[in-house]
């Protein structure tokens, strides 16, 4: 799984939500300045706080997104999906990283150093926008774990996370229960009743440190049309 060719890479990543809508000559250019990266099992891409530093995209494997207030520890908050970039930040603010990286079990990454895109963008004025949309389409995720927080029911909340956890596809995901309920603001003892009920159900399968999604669709209709507490 973490040992896709540079074309293929470049293939998944081309596909991704924001690169997909890019112009093709900046598609091009980006990817050619991008360098293929693993990342082994809960290895740190980078922390809060971290010098600023250039966009990493998912290829293939697990990644999560770790955040919190600067005065908090970052807790788990989403879990990458390939073809998906984050890190523009420092490019667009001059400023440290704000979020935290985590290869979960493991990653195969492309990364454009900060310097690749300063370049880009002094030839072009359009890149910080086109760089800029990648932010957008994250705030659109951020709204949607928002949402799906907001819910009163902790059933719909944990089918919630389970759900977008299934945007890796049918893939075991090494997340515990115990994850899911940092994800979810769920007890281990109401995720464990949730986790339950899913497989009998056949949305998922679990075991003690592993989740498959398999019926995502079941998981989205269920978190939206629970929440009657």
């Amino acid at each position: 799984m973490l040992d896709l060719t540079r074309e293929k890479a470049v293939q998944v990543m081309s596909q991704g939500p924001w690169l997909a809508n890019m112009t093709a000559p900046f598609r091009t250019e980006l990817m050619r300045r991008a360098h293929l990266q693993k990342f082994a099992p809960g290895q740190i891409v980078y922390r809060y706080g971290h010098p600023a530093g250039g966009m990493y995209g998912l290829v293939t494997g697990s990644l999560t997104i770790n955040s919190a207030p600067p005065d908090a520890t970052p807790r788990l908050v989403h879990l990458g999906m390939p073809g998906t970039w984050t890190g523009e930040g420092p490019f667009l603010t001059g400023q440290p990283r704000r979020v935290e990286l985590k290869a979960l079990g493991g990653a195969l990454m492309m990364h454009v150093p900060l310097d690749a895109l300063d370049q880009m963008a002094a030839r072009d004025a359009g890149v910080s926008r086109a760089i800029g949309m990648n932010t957008a389409f994250t705030v659109d995720i951020l709204i949607r774990i928002i949402h799906d927080l907001q819910k009163r029911n902790v059933g719909c909340r944990i089918a919630s996370v389970l759900e977008r956890a299934g945007w890796l596809g049918d893939m075991p995901i090494p997340l515990s229960q115990g994850d899911l309920g940092v994800m979810a603001n769920a007890s281990r003892q109401q995720v464990n009743m949730a986790m339950q009920r899913f497989a009998a159900a056949g949305w998922v399968n679990s075991t003690y440190r592993s989740i498959t999604v398999i019926d995502p669709q079941a998981l989205r209709q269920f978190s939206e049309g629970g929440d009657s507490e």
